[in-house]
């Protein structure tokens, strides 16, 4: 466990309680090999609140928790930070919609704890203040490090989150385990994993978060094809910026292009600032809120 500050809001019992009625998934994990269409969004269910105590729970205005594991591959297994929202362990038959973020290049030496760089620049904090503030239902964020990116492993990493990561993730936490209750997203080399998986794995995520992605070189020859080839109903959300002084800014401008040409629906923001972390840290919570916004609309 990764101890954190404490995020201290006062809230009224039956307001964060309803946000944790959320009905368990029967969905198995979905499989590249089927893609099935996305259902028109329709109103969420009436939420049943549960019976009220005596004494509210202490942990609805507790911060989430970190908490640090392994998942096994192949090669050497790939560690993670999960996130689990205030009240996960007070609400055991719970489920909760998944965020997997994925991070850039590494930017620093050992110890190096997974997902260092979304925690740093903020996603914890900024989960718990739009569920204190009730501005977010309560979710779970991922964060799989990718350690091994400048050895052989590191070609794999997309291969071992299908494969492994996501699957573990599904049995050992109470996700809601279907594709409209799934995102993905990621910054620089992480945001270019995210546009290679996301685009070429349509039938698992339904939102895709792009933030100052780097897309790899033999992704930027074929990615229009894939934009031409995929059908209009698995296409996913997409929330794409870049900052207006970041090196990765003129091909993020042609995919926003190609998206636009493709007629395919998408948020684009042009950003003041540079590819660093100033920047990502100065808008984590609008990426968070836009993820929110789409379990907020996804068929129950």
């Amino acid at each position: 466990m990764l101890p954190r500050q404490a995020t201290r809001l006062l809230l009224t019992l039956p307001l964060l309680l309803g946000l944790w009625a959320c009905a368990p998934s029967e969905t198995p994990f979905p499989t590249p090999a089927s893609s099935p269409p996305t259902s028109t969004p329709k109103p969420l269910p009436t939420v049943i609140l549960p019976t009220p105590t005596a004494t509210p729970l202490t942990c609805l205005s507790a911060p989430g928790e970190l908490r640090t594991g392994e998942v096994a591959t192949d090669e050497r297994p790939i560690a993670y930070t999960v996130y689990l929202p205030p009240c996960y362990e007070e609400f055991p038959e719970a489920r909760y919609p998944v965020l997997y973020l994925l991070n850039g290049q590494p930017f620093s030496v050992d110890p190096y704890p997974p997902g260092e760089q979304w925690i740093r620049i903020g996603a914890p904090d900024a989960a718990d203040t739009l569920i204190h503030a009730g501005q977010a239902a309560p979710f779970i964020m991922v964060f799989p490090e990718d350690r091994y990116w400048n050895i052989q492993q590191g070609t794999r990493f997309g291969q071992y989150f299908l494969n492994n990561v996501i699957p573990y993730m599904d049995a050992n936490y109470r996700t809601l385990a279907d594709r409209d209750h799934r995102a993905l997203g990621g910054l620089s080399r992480g945001g270019g994993w995210a546009f290679q998986i996301g685009l070429t794995n349509p039938s698992l995520f339904g939102s895709l978060g792009l933030h100052s992605p780097a897309i790899f070189s033999s992704d930027r020859a074929v990615f229009e094809r894939w934009m031409r080839e995929l059908s209009p109903e698995l296409w996913p959300r997409i929330y794409l910026d870049v900052g207006d002084n970041d090196l990765e800014r003129d091909f993020n401008l042609h995919i926003e292009e190609a998206l636009t040409a493709n007629e395919i629906p998408h948020e684009w923001h042009l950003n003041t600032g540079a590819h660093n972390e100033a920047y990502w840290s100065a808008h984590v919570e609008e990426y968070l809120q836009w993820y929110a916004e789409g379990w907020a609309q996804a068929s129950p």
